[in-house]
Order: structure tokens, then C-alpha cells, then sequence
């Protein structure tokens, strides 16, 4: 089976992550995530990061470094996170989400995340916390 890679953006401004509540489909409706959604074929995750987070938000963002680890959504289909940075416009909800919100690091657990993205989460609340969410960072081998 072909695996389909979702690219989340844990996309970082003033020292918080913005949070986009899902609108479809039924099932997941009501609940958050990082914004983001499928790359298309030939297209890179970073690219692809990038073109979403123009179609769903309206922004341009400049994507910064993968989140390891992977989470999968259904079988063929797994979330890649990437932290990303907003480079200009304000981010609006212009396709499948109804609300966003900036959540500071101390705020992350005040709304209901979809399961696979809480790991992602969870590890960009600490860059957070640390001061490396919004600037590019080379990993050394440990983080």
C-alpha cells in the first residue's frame, strides 16, 4: 500500500501556536488540529506545507523543521508536523475549519486536539517553552 503523507503545521507567532478547530467531515467536527492537509503528487512536504497553509488560512509561512515522528490518520494516510512561521497575513478560517485560536504553551491542553496531533503538540508547546519555536534550529542529534 502507497502511504500518503498529511503535513500538520505547528505554525508559531509571538510566542504561541495556532490551534484551527475542524468543521468537516462529521466525524472529527468540533475538534482541533494543526492546520495542514495532503501533499500532492511530485510536491515536497515543506512545499506542501506552504501551498496549505495559503489555501486553508489565507497566510504565507515559511516552513522551519520536522517535528519527529510519524502519526498515522487511517491506513495510507500519516501526519508529518513541521513547525513554520508566520511570515504575513492574518490567518483566517477559509477551508474546513470554523474557529482558530492562539494558544499560548500553558493554554495547549484548553481545547480537545484530534488524537494524532497531540504529540506534535505536545513537542511544539516545548520548543515553545524554550524560546525555538519561531526560528529555525539544527538539531544536534539529541532534540
Amino acid at each position: 500500500m502507497t502511504v500518503r503523507v498529511v503535513v500538520g503545521g505547528a505554525l508559531c507567532h509571538e510566542g504561541r501556536l495556532l490551534a484551527a478547530r475542524r468543521s468537516a467531515p462529521p466525524e472529527v467536527a468540533g475538534r482541533w488540529e494543526l492546520p495542514g492537509g495532503k501533499t500532492e503528487p511530485g510536491e515536497s512536504v515543506p512545499a506542501a506545507l506552504v501551498r496549505e497553509l495559503r489555501e486553508e488560512l489565507g497566510v504565507e509561512a515559511e516552513p522551519l523543521e520536522r517535528i519527529p515522528g510519524e502519526w498515522q490518520i487511517r491506513p495510507g494516510l500519516v501526519l508529518h508536523v513541521w513547525t513554520a512561521r508566520l511570515l504575513s497575513g492574518e490567518p483566517a478560517p477559509l477551508e474546513d475549519h470554523d474557529e482558530l485560536r492562539w494558544l499560548a504553551p500553558e493554554e495547549l491542553d484548553s481545547v480537545d486536539w484530534l488524537d494524532q496531533d497531540r504529540p506534535a503538540v505536545a513537542e511544539a508547546g516545548r520548543r515553545l517553552r524554550d524560546g525555538r519555536g519561531e526560528r529555525h534550529t539544527r538539531s544536534h542529534g539529541g532534540a
